[in-house]
């Protein structure tokens, strides 16, 4: 039956009254370029705008074996923070650090990251600010932003949220890759200091504290700021702190990145059969923010160490003789350590005293 002029017709429909802004799209672009041109390396061809990234592989010629190691993963539930908080230029960060450090715990060199953004509704400043974070974490990490997505998904998620996870791809010589086979009792553990929860464990975090703007915002003595600047916090990125080791001569037999899982789950994934990893709770000052958590939350202890990584973004494996060598490489990069524990004889696994 054939449409009737006049009334009850049906309204004209465009993209846009679907709900998907392509001039937005365009606009986001635009702001965000000046952030990923900052990122570019040597090897990165082309510019931002083509169906691909391409990345030059001949500056890793001389290499004997070279071997591609590659990360993926997202912020997780850490962003209902940032929509609460309306601050979305760090989560980025956090979304870089989750792939390269996996990255650097294999002896990776990260060379190029790409995000992927879905949100509700395209606001060209809210995107670009969270390209920022992502440029941010490449150049701390030295990958090149090469590219990235964003679309734009009405009626699947809110007007003003979003999700965000990335892809990152690295390189090693294949006898420089850290296994862990070699870790040996009497092996030194050495930990890195995290710089608060990263961006594991936020659904218990946000059944914990009262998640509104105005409880975000309640200033506690204990952190020096207040509780959503504290949870806010970028997770660090260990990229640089492990060349550094590399480069001062200290081999790592085995490291582990603690993330979701805690040192449960994540210290024994780089020891080899045969051997235990035992760590030493005293050894280090767990930070505020973790303390909080525990007592707000009632939260048993094991829980902890089984959930967050209590002040240990990286736990690292060395021989004894080579742990102050590291340790001062470490320090040098700008990052904190010391040394947490031992390797002994026993079943594979994790021992916290």
């Amino acid at each position: 039956m054939r449409a009737e002029c006049g009334k009850g017709m049906v309204k004209s429909m465009d993209y846009k009254k679907a709900g998907v802004d392509i001039e937005a799209g365009y606009q986001s672009v635009e702001l965000m370029k000046k952030y990923v041109k900052e990122t570019m390396r040597p090897e990165v061809l082309g510019g931002l705008g083509g169906f691909s990234g391409a990345f030059s592989l001949a500056a890793i010629k001389d290499m004997e074996k070279p071997t591609l190691v590659s990360g993926t993963d997202g912020v997780g539930t850490k962003l209902k923070l940032a929509f609460l908080m309306d601050r979305h230029d760090t989560v980025g960060i956090d979304c870089v650090a989750m792939c390269v450090n996996d990255i650097a715990c294999a002896g990776g060199e990260p060379l190029f990251f790409l995000d992927y953004i879905a949100c509700g509704r395209n606001y060209p400043e809210k995107i670009a600010a969270i390209v920022k974070g992502v440029a941010h974490g490449c150049l701390q990490s030295g990958a090149a932003l090469i590219g990235g997505e964003t679309a734009e998904m009405p009626g699947f998620y809110p007007e003003d949220e979003y999700d965000l996870a990335g892809f990152a791809v690295g390189v090693v010589d294949e006898k420089d890759m850290i296994t862990g086979e070699n870790i040996r009792p009497g092996d030194t553990l050495v930990g890195i200091a995290s710089s608060g929860v990263h961006s594991n464990g936020f659904s218990l975090v946000r059944k914990v504290f009262e998640m509104t703007r105005e409880g975000l915002a309640v200033y506690y003595d204990e952190l020096g700021r207040t509780l959503g600047e504290a949870l806010l916090e970028p997770t660090r990125i260990y990229v640089k702190a492990l060349k550094a080791v590399k480069e001062a001569g200290v081999t790592i037999k085995g490291c582990s990145h603690i993330t979701g899982g805690g040192f449960y789950e994540n210290i024994p994934r780089m020891l080899p059969e045969g051997v235990h990893a035992v760590v030493k709770k005293d050894s280090y000052e767990v930070p505020a923010i973790f303390r909080l958590l525990q007592e707000k939350g009632q939260l048993e202890e094991r829980m902890m160490y089984n959930t967050y990584n209590m002040g240990l973004g990286m736990v690292l494996a060395l021989a004894p003789e080579q742990a102050e060598t590291a340790m001062e490489a470490i320090r040098k990069s700008g990052e904190t350590s010391c040394v947490v524990g031992h390797v002994r004889a026993g079943e594979k696994g994790v021992t916290l005293c």
